[in-house]
């Protein structure tokens, strides 16, 4: 599911809207002293959980890269964090996807104003004339992969070539929720940056800043505890019933390989037809469940039941997304995770 999928009523910004970062002062840090060095990589993974700002230190390391173009001048020397003045031209072109040494990889809506499944290999092919262009814009050029684990197989494909060769003063940062599940050739050609789930209190800072919200509002605080450092999960159970839903649909989990159809009916109906939030959070739910499990025990002892249940989560990830993109009746997905959970936990 996206990350930006919350209640339409929160006002959230994108992650290039988004100058502060919360949680990573250590990632920010790594990313800070490789660029002193003036041996940068690449291409950067920035892997970890779904909704912890990934994509935001992503754009943080862009806007600093396009504003200080020489690794070795005294404004990148004397630097302690990533921060550019939101003021500054490089901050309000990278806002409002206007700066023209950025190029930003992500699902877009079709011909007929839907939400794609995937990111196209059409989108991927843009690198090659944005990193070959000479007139834009001098100096570095980054690219914004947000996120890897969209690209079809084409895409990736075409994303590989280019990481194989990659052009000068060139730099790459894929974001992926699930870093194990990526192409071995796209792994080995980048730097990999590990991020962890955050604090309740820095995903309270993380929303109050980002948000209108009031960072001592009750609604908000249960929901960032509950989110297990994800700022984009807190920001799903704000909206309406989801937290609700969450706690409900946990509870359908905890009985499985047993499933109740009349469970399952009222779920399908309690999800409703364009209620973007619910269905997140009853996939945010699924997704938890199942990391639990692949977590838990030993893992050498358990390699096909974890094939089995990454084999699903898969398929389920699917079809929650061309569920969202098309707006598909959820009373189907339901009944599909279910029967998939149940057989593979049998």
């Amino acid at each position: 599911m996206s990350p930006r999928q919350i209640d339409p009523q929160i006002a959230v910004r994108h992650p290039r809207e988004t100058p502060e970062l919360f949680g990573h002062r250590d990632a920010e840090q790594a990313l800070l002293a490789s660029f002193k060095t003036g041996r940068m990589p690449h291409a950067w993974l920035l892997g970890g959980p779904q909704g912890i700002g990934k994509a935001t230190l992503a754009y943080r390391m862009a806007r600093f890269v396009l504003t200080h173009s020489d690794p070795q001048s005294r404004s990148v020397r004397d630097a302690e964090t990533l921060d550019v003045d939101p003021h500054d031209a490089v901050s309000r072109h990278v806002a409002t996807g206007a700066h023209g040494g950025l190029l930003t990889l992500e699902r877009t809506v079709n011909d007929k104003g839907v939400m794609r499944a995937t990111i196209v290999v059409d989108q991927t092919r843009e690198t090659v004339p944005f990193f070959g262009s000479t007139a834009a814009i001098d100096g570095w050029r980054v690219c914004i992969v947000d996120s890897v684990d969209e690209l079809n197989p084409n895409g990736a494909n075409a994303l590989l070539k280019i990481l194989e060769e990659p052009p000068k003063r060139s730099l790459f940062f894929l974001v992926s929720h699930a870093p194990a599940r990526l192409l071995p050739t796209i792994l080995s050609r980048c730097r990999k940056l590990p991020m962890r789930q955050i604090s309740s209190g820095d995903v309270v800072q993380a929303i109050a800043h980002a948000t209108e919200t009031d960072a001592d509002d009750p609604a908000l605080i249960a929901a960032a505890d509950a989110a297990e450092g994800s700022v984009s999960r807190a920001l799903n159970l704000m909206g309406g019933d989801a937290l609700k839903l969450q706690q409900r649909t946990a509870a359908l989990l905890a009985t499985l390989p047993r499933v109740d159809p009349r469970q399952l009916h009222a779920l399908g109906d309690a999800l409703g037809l364009n209620d973007r939030v619910a269905l997140a959070a009853f996939i945010d739910s699924v997704e938890r469940w199942i990391g639990e499990r692949m977590r838990a025990g030993d893992a050498n002892a358990n390699l096909p039941r974890l094939a089995r249940l990454a084999e699903v989560w898969d398929k389920i990830s699917r079809a929650a997304r061309e569920t969202e993109s098309y707006n598909l009746e959820r009373k189907p997905l339901v009944f599909s995770v279910f029967g998939l959970l149940a057989e593979a936990t049998a």
